[in-house]
């Protein structure tokens, strides 16, 4: 039974990363993990992915580019103020400028440079490097 989809879908691309495979399958599929996964692939973690329906609900087709080192769901989802970035880094990302967090924003789903450019706080969804 699944009680975190985003746990799940990040674990398993975390996996495939780490056997070398080029895609990987994310059953179920849902709004939130789309969001995720297009933040990660905007900055270059992942190639492409694509919605395929299965009859279910659907699922993501995954295409890995080989560049993920880590990268999992953040619990609790911690509120993130907007001065409080660096604290959050130093917690989550092995070192400055590398990797991303990924949080939930009332701008939708960023990554935490954009949300420190635009100057806004939100919740902690993810890390990635």
């Amino acid at each position: 039974m699944l009680n975190d989809p985003l746990a799940d879908a990040l674990a398993g691309i975390k996996n495939a990363e780490r056997v070398g495979k080029r895609e990987c399958i994310v059953k179920p599929a849902s709004k939130l993990i789309g969001r995720v996964l297009k933040v990660m692939q905007e900055h270059g973690y992942i190639e492409a992915f694509e919605w395929i329906f299965d009859g279910r609900g659907g699922m993501f087709k995954v295409k890995l580019k080989g560049n993920i080192n880590d990268c999992g769901a953040i619990k609790p989802r911690s509120s993130i103020k907007k001065g409080e970035y660096e604290k959050w880094e130093t917690r989550y990302l092995p070192a400055e400028n590398f990797g991303i967090l990924i949080m939930s924003t009332n701008k939708g789903i960023i990554s935490q440079y954009k949300a420190r450019e635009e100057g806004i706080g939100g919740r902690l969804l993810a890390y990635v490097y």
